[in-house]
């Protein structure tokens, strides 16, 4: 029971290594799914580079999408902000909403350039898309003291329409290959080395020691799984009350629930100073000597312009 517990521990403080290589899996399998399934060169100068650029950056920018979208720090940030545009820079600290802003979407491109990555190490599409090109330095690259034939058929060198000798097709296939290779560990070198320096200057200028910033981290992981699970049982209780009180036509049951403005205090993003030593906005606000007590009324929402929740 020993080891299964530490087996168990050692795999919920890696949670972020697991997910970040349960990604790249995923990001392998959906490229080697889209070369082999549904990508298919059309082979000529009007549409090679075009259609291998679409395969090569549409992915991901529709992984930076799903990303963004899937944020739950970028909606705790941006939600209410047109209403009232302080939010994003609550207590007049816009530096540090700004770094949470550039957090978030750093973290949105790991997806992205795991497939960028992913997709120029294995060629396919650079092929198709490079061979496209019209530009005379593209062509004199490649069709460097070669016969003119080469030029009218670089487009079609990524299929098997090739009218070029068998040798001369595989000497361009592997400069595609390896230009589209650098290029990808290129993309591996580049964001490692920023991630490094990233997280060296994070906590090169932290306020805290390294222990402290680790229990920081550890208490903010544990609130939001007991938040999470702390709403789950108290809506359903409140869904039960609702309900109870429908069904037996009866005033429903007093029941204790935060005001709006508790709310918005918690929903902020907090971030250290010396002068409010908390872990969290939910910290902050119940450690508060002044805080409102007075819970509201009713547990309702109060919807100026009717916003619909489905």
């Amino acid at each position: 029971m020993d080891n299964f517990q530490t087996v168990l521990r050692f795999f919920m403080n890696q949670k972020a290594t697991i997910g970040y290589s349960f990604m790249a899996i995923l990001t392998i399998g959906g490229e080697r799914i889209f070369s082999m399934v549904s990508f298919q060169c059309p082979c000529n100068h009007d549409q090679n580079f075009a259609y291998g650029l679409t395969f090569l950056l549409g992915p991901a920018v529709v992984l930076l999408v799903f990303s963004l979208f899937f944020s739950t720090r970028l909606w705790r940030l941006y939600t209410g902000c047109c209403l009232n545009p302080m939010k994003l820079c609550p207590r007049g600290n816009c530096l540090g909403c700004f770094r949470v802003l550039l957090s978030i979407i750093t973290g949105a491109f790991v997806a992205p350039i795991m497939w960028l990555s992913v997709a120029l190490l294995n060629g396919t599409f650079y092929e198709c898309a490079i061979s496209g090109l019209d530009d005379n330095l593209v062509v004199d690259l490649f069709c460097k003291n070669k016969t003119m034939k080469c030029r009218e058929e670089l487009a079609r060198v990524p299929c098997d329409r090739s009218e070029l000798s068998k040798q001369d097709r595989m000497e361009l296939l592997l400069m595609f290959r390896a230009q589209s290779q650098i290029l990808g560990w290129s993309i591996i070198i580049i964001a490692v080395i920023l991630g490094l320096l990233g997280t060296c200057c994070k906590n090169c200028r932290s306020k805290v020691s390294y222990l402290q910033l680790t229990f920081w981290k550890r208490y903010v992981e544990k609130e939001k799984e007991r938040f999470d699970a702390f709403t789950v049982d108290y809506a359903t209780k409140l869904a039960e009350r609702n309900l109870q009180s429908f069904f037996e036509n009866k005033e429903p049951n007093v029941m204790p629930f935060p005001n709006h403005k508790a709310w918005e205090e918690i929903s902020e993003y907090y971030t250290f100073s010396k002068s409010e030593q908390y872990y969290s906005t939910l910290h902050r606000y119940v450690e508060k000597t002044d805080r409102d007590y007075e819970p509201e009324k009713r547990p309702v929402l109060e919807v100026e312009d009717g916003i619909e929740m489905t």
